[in-house]
């Protein structure tokens, strides 16, 4: 019965240690931001759409997809990104560390997934950027992405379907987290 005993109070001593160890060690995952400790405001401006609506595509889609105000949209998603994510104040260009300058390329919806009647079931939405990132207290360009994007799927019909406006907002989102993960870590 002692060793029983024995058993038991050293495996609850060893959870215990583990546990303290775990806890007080972490395991290497971080909510910090990797900027440079000059690095407090940022400064967003206004995205420009530069989507040509005119422009010849393919001759099966004649004219891009214009949808209005997304590069308002955009704009916005990316500001509320930054101050929920909270390693930057927004503020504003006069007073800023870095800025933000955007412009919105290209709006793409493409079928990805057809049913047995060839009636479109999945569409795939993305939102194209060209993104540039100044340090203005160093005085160099932080980053800068051409064809950076945001996406979402959406299944038109069934228990996962959406409108396109709500994938339109999830594409949206993800732009606009990616954007602040790409500030935030600057890779």
């Amino acid at each position: 019965m002692r060793t029983r005993h024995n058993y038991i109070l050293y495996t609850i001593y060893y959870i215990l240690i583990i546990s303290f160890t775990c806890t007080t060690t972490g395991c290497g995952y971080t909510t910090g931001s990797l900027l440079p400790p000059h690095i407090k405001n940022i400064y967003i401006g206004n995205f420009a759409n530069k989507i040509s609506i005119t422009g010849e595509v393919s001759s099966q889609q004649r004219y891009k997809t214009y949808r209005p105000r997304l590069e308002i949209d955009i704009t916005e998603a990316i500001r509320d990104k930054f101050i929920f994510d909270g390693h930057l104040r927004i503020t504003r260009e006069e007073n800023a560390d870095i800025v933000m300058t955007g412009e919105l390329v290209d709006f793409r919806r493409e079928a990805i997934q057809y049913g047995y009647d060839d009636s479109i079931e999945k569409y795939s939405i993305a939102i194209i950027v060209d993104m540039r990132v100044k340090d203005l207290k160093a005085g160099k360009l932080m980053w800068s992405e051409n064809g950076f994007s945001g996406s979402d799927d959406y299944y038109t019909t069934g228990s996962e379907a959406k409108t396109e406006d709500q994938a339109v907002t999830a594409a949206i989102d993800d732009l606009a987290r990616r954007v602040v993960e790409r500030t935030i870590e600057v890779w």
